[in-house]
């Protein structure tokens, strides 16, 4: 098992590496469309293309909120107090920090 730091670390990096991809792709989607005269209205394929933009769009959302997410679990490591359920208090199964290593609540708190 990776200790806290290096696991908080490598899921930090790949949600960096993530942010940049999507990144990459919607401001691929709004230049490619930059050149077109396409009508999102009035072209049927406008709306798959409008939907796939806000797909993107929310994808990143999600990741940027997860590196915030990330960012407070280093905080909560540095502290001490990372591990531990912010609503109870008890700690949380190593499993599920595993799993979800920005997670602030033990499994029965997320219940």
């Amino acid at each position: 098992m990776i200790d806290p730091a290096g696991r908080l670390a490598a899921r930090r990096s790949e949600t960096l590496d993530l942010v940049e991809a999507l990144r990459r792709r919607l401001a691929g989607m709004f230049e490619s469309s930059a050149y077109t005269t396409n009508d999102d209205e009035h072209d049927p394929e406008g709306v798959t293309i409008a939907f796939e933009r806000a797909q993107v769009a929310g994808l990143l959302d999600q990741a940027r909120a997860e590196l915030r997410a990330l960012d407070a679990a280093e905080e909560r490591l540095a502290k001490g107090t990372y591990g531990a359920c912010t609503r109870c208090g008890h700690p949380i199964a190593p499993e599920r920090l595993e799993a979800l290593p920005a997670t602030i609540t033990c499994v029965r708190c997320a219940d």
